[in-house]
């Protein structure tokens, strides 16, 4: 079990009950795409955003990341730490078929694969010490086009490849994979995973 800071949202109740078991936290659900209509619930999250940021954390299928993304535009980015599962094939026991998609939702995944989300977005780190106010060199959308996982020619099938190895969801876009490679990985780390520098340089 693990202390959380951020009000962590979810879309369902399912989602809720399974992070539940690992995380100590506060957790709300979206209750889907209702979110979109639900203003009390929307004042809610934009409240505990000032007061002590979120993290979203909605299944990897195209619904769930129009979910991020509405959610997303209603929050100052400063506010919002996003956490992502991969892309995992399955079926939930409780449904009779798998989703239009076929992958596993939040909650679907096992307590290894949501500890592993939540290391990648830096909320399971509270032992390590804070970032220095130093100026860190950040990943840049110029960083993906220069590793070619940005508008080349095989720019797509290789940030797929490599969406794949990072064990991020394939719906990401450039500008979103900026974001999350960010909050999880030095500019360094970055350039080391895409071979374009050695451990010597």
């Amino acid at each position: 079990m693990i202390r959380v800071k951020e009000a962590i949202i979810v879309e369902g109740k399912y989602d809720k009950i399974r992070l539940s078991s690992v995380v100590d936290g506060l957790i709300l659900e979206t209750n889907g795409f209702r979110i979109f209509k639900d203003r009390e619930q929307m004042a809610l999250i934009r409240r505990l955003a000032e007061t002590r940021g979120i993290l979203i954390l909605t299944d990897s299928d195209g619904a769930g990341f129009v979910i991020r993304r509405y959610l997303s535009g209603s929050i100052p980015p400063d506010r919002v730490r996003h956490a992502y599962i991969p892309d995992i094939p399955g079926k939930e026991r409780r449904k009779a078929k798998p989703s239009k998609e076929g992958k596993l939702g939040v909650e679907g995944v096992s307590q290894e694969v949501l500890l592993a989300a939540l290391r990648r977005a830096g909320v399971c780190c509270s032992e390590e010490p804070e970032e220095s106010d130093a100026p860190v060199r950040r990943i840049t959308k110029t960083d993906l086009y220069l590793a070619g996982l940005s508008g080349g020619r095989d720019s797509a099938e290789k940030r797929r490849a490599f969406l794949r190895r990072m064990s991020l969801p394939e719906h990401l876009a450039p500008n979103a994979l900026v974001e999350v490679l960010n909050s999880m990985m030095s500019c360094e780390e970055f350039l080391e995973a895409v071979g374009m520098r050695t451990e010597k340089d």
